[in-house]
């Protein structure tokens, strides 16, 4: 089948993760990938795989958002009429594209998917953001003139129905892992950062995320001396946290790791891995830690604590982070047992439901219904 993805490539976030992970394996089964994102002009890393790319022009990038320039939209009819392809997968960016992808797809008559990342709350919580409120209200009406949109969880569908998109348009295909890749190992970091006991968060540095309520409940913790908490990742808070939590009290900062190959080392080599956010989508560092065998503790937001029920790890609830986290902290910290038990679980949860694997055919499924049902009376002329 030949596909058009529309996604991101930098900076580097869990939707980028996912269009490289998802186009991968869609090369690997044969498919005829195109990927059309917001150029960059920084070096990339070189696991992303091999296919033709068009590159979008842009006036600003962040993790969060994109601003395209007025003619990003020509730049992609013009690639889409050239590509013809089968279908057009969107990975939704949060940029202005994302609403006139459906005239354009309609127009050239292809059948559209999109992928809605976009965070949230969970059950039965209010969206704890405007932003992320905001952000539902304003794509609901245009997500209901895709073919298809894809969520990670059954509370994300209700949300978006309660919001006007048609339950029949909304597909749940949780996010995958690659098991092989992300599996238990040998790893040498304790010995390099002198721990007996590692702990990892591993993720954005931003309000949302909540790290500081981890690193509060780290410091009044007083954890043992052997212990260490590893932060990896970047972002706004990190000047403003850095420095009041440091290596005297076992934490440290390793800033946003490039290398996929050494976060899959720290992951090997640590114990329990953290996520303290107040909203989520489904946190593929989360089922990446599942799968590399690691007790882990997530706040039941988005799809976190659906994926940790039923005993694959700890659910804590947002409102009370900091008091909870103070108590499990050293109860992981002086019961290996207890991590070693949990951690196991965790990757038996992502074998049997949240394979990278099990996603592809998933999506492949999902490609081949929406393209029968769409009249194939394509005219690529005017």
């Amino acid at each position: 089948m030949r596909i058009a993805w529309i996604g991101k490539k930098s900076p580097f976030c869990g939707n980028v993760t996912y269009s490289r992970e998802i186009t991968n394996g869609l090369l690997d089964r044969g498919h005829d990938v195109s990927f059309l994102h917001f150029a960059q002009e920084e070096s990339e890393p070189n696991n992303w795989p091999n296919f033709k790319e068009v590159s979008l022009p842009f006036i600003y990038k962040s993790q969060v958002y994109t601003i395209p320039t007025f003619k990003a939209t020509k730049v992609l009819t013009e690639s889409l009429r050239e590509i013809k392809p089968d279908v057009v997968h969107a990975s939704l960016t949060l940029s202005t594209l994302d609403f006139v992808l459906p005239e354009i797809c309609q127009e050239l008559n292809l059948p559209l998917i999109a992928t809605f990342h976009t965070p949230f709350a969970g059950k039965g919580a209010k969206l704890i953001s405007g932003t992320q409120l905001l952000a539902y209200q304003l794509y609901a009406p245009f997500l209901d003139h895709y073919d298809r949109v894809i969520v990670f969880s059954q509370i994300q569908r209700e949300l978006l129905a309660k919001m006007g998109v048609r339950e029949e348009k909304i597909a749940v295909i949780p996010n995958g892992v690659d098991v092989v890749k992300y599996s238990p190992g040998v790893s040498h970091i304790k010995k390099e950062f002198n721990a007996e006991r590692l702990f990892v968060y591993q993720g954005r540095l931003a309000p949302e995320k909540n790290v500081e309520s981890l690193l509060r409940a780290w410091k009044q913790s007083e954890m043992n001396v052997n212990s260490k908490l590893l932060i990896v990742g970047d972002g706004p808070l990190r000047a403003s946290l850095e420095p009041f939590y440091g290596s005297e009290s076992g934490i440290i900062w390793l800033g946003f790791v490039a290398s996929e190959e050494r976060r899959i080392e720290i992951l090997r080599g640590a114990d329990v891995f953290i996520l303290p956010s107040l909203v989520e989508g489904l946190s593929l560092s989360l089922l990446e830690a599942m799968s590399c065998g690691l007790a882990c503790l997530a706040t039941d937001v988005g799809a976190d604590g659906e994926v940790l029920e039923q005993g694959a790890g700890v659910v804590i609830s947002t409102r009370s982070v900091r008091s909870q986290l103070r108590t499990l902290l050293p109860l992981f910290q002086d019961h290996p047992e207890l991590t070693t038990v949990l951690g196991q679980k965790a990757r038996k949860r992502v074998l049997e439901r949240y394979t990278i694997n099990d996603n592809i055919t998933r999506l492949e499924e999902l490609y081949t219904k929406v393209v029968a049902q769409r009249p194939l009376t394509l005219s690529w002329g005017g």
